[in-house]
């Protein structure tokens, strides 16, 4: 979760904008006179190029400022693809003022509430929550991309063979090599080579829409009990299959089988697919392994490379959905075999916070 610290004159991280600049902004944009006290508040917790912040003033009205940096491309379409979300109605934080030139974003409040949060709620609640948020997703996968103008919102490169290639080689460098410690023997290297090209050739293609890209547990904001999605500055076109994968398998929150199938099942019904059934959940399972491989390579890369070490603290789940979903399809048996070859390796220490 993100955890809230008081914000100072001077910022605790070095690439934030001055506070001055900060405030001078936020009043400008929200028409809050110098008379009204704005209190800045640092939030902590996420693993992006950002920093985020809730202001407060009147003891009663908030609102978000992200300050981002130009590391990730990506960050700069966060405010063109906010307004166009809200337009194509699906919901999301309102878009308050964008300034380009100091990097800064002021949004609405949707409050500290998530579907993370509201893991241990009960067993209809979060199949309500989750259904909601479904019909919210299926909401974005359906826009036809013959309406789309790139000219007017800017987007990641699609998904295609070569995308979904990096993701796998980010997993095998940053997590099975760093992490579970297997450096791969030339036979091996081809089979498991071979193995996640007519994968990544699968689900190239598969139907073609727009995806959140990181559509997980903590990106799903609920206020009055619906659901708003954030962190979408990475949407882009790709398979449908990899936002379900992203959101039924997510190591952040543990379900059942038959509660995942029942989600699945509900979001077949909203999408009425010409795929049968048990191919619809077959590619789920395929574009699962997928998201989970670069979930995993994340986890490794953002826990030993960037020091943040609670993203270790998701390995084992994330592991263990990976190895869940490589069973569940023929055409992943290397995988399979590399799955429980990395869980056999993990030292259960490096998988705890320091």
């Amino acid at each position: 979760m993100i955890s809230q610290s008081k914000f100072r004159a001077k910022p605790p991280a070095g690439n934030n904008p001055k506070y001055e600049e900060m405030i001078s902004f936020a009043r400008e944009a929200l028409g809050l006179s110098e008379s009204v006290s704005i209190e800045l508040y640092l939030l902590e917790g996420r693993g992006s190029d950002r920093t985020f912040s809730r202001l407060k003033w009147k003891n009663k009205d908030s609102a978000i400022l992200i300050h981002y940096d130009l590391t990730r491309e990506e960050n700069t379409y966060y405010a063109e693809i906010a307004v166009f979300l809200h337009d194509i109605n699906v919901p999301v934080p309102r878009l308050i003022r964008h300034d380009s030139t100091h990097r800064l974003i002021l949004i609405e409040d949707l409050g500290d509430t998530d579907l993370w949060s509201l893991r241990e709620t009960t067993r209809e609640n979060r199949r309500t929550l989750y259904r909601k948020t479904l019909a919210v997703v299926h909401r974005l996968h359906s826009f036809p991309e013959k309406d789309f103008h790139p000219d007017r919102v800017k987007l990641s490169q699609g998904f295609g063979p070569d995308l979904y290639r990096r993701e796998q080689d980010y997993f095998r460098n940053y997590f099975v090599r760093d992490v579970c410690g297997i450096e791969f023997e030339p036979s091996l290297e081809r089979e498991i080579e071979g193995e996640l090209s007519n994968l990544a050739g699968e689900l190239s293609g598969t139907l073609r829409c727009l995806v959140h890209r990181d559509l997980q547990s903590q990106n799903v904001m609920i206020r009055g009990g619906k659901p708003f999605l954030i962190d979408f500055q990475g949407m882009r076109f790709g398979s449908p299959f990899y936002d379900l994968g992203s959101l039924l398998c997510d190591p952040y929150v543990e379900f059942s089988n038959d509660q995942r199938m029942d989600l699945l099942l509900r979001y077949y019904e909203l999408s009425n697919p010409k795929l049968s059934w048990e191919d619809f959940r077959n590619t789920f399972w395929k574009a699962s392994a997928q998201r989970l491989m670069q979930a995993l390579g994340a986890y490794g890369f953002l826990g030993l490379k960037k020091g943040l070490k609670s993203y270790l603290e998701h390995i084992p789940a994330g592991l263990h959905n990976l190895h869940l979903a490589a069973s569940q399809v023929s055409s992943l048996p290397h995988l399979l075999e590399l799955s429980e070859r990395c869980q056999n390796n993990i030292v259960p220490a490096c998988c705890r916070q320091e």
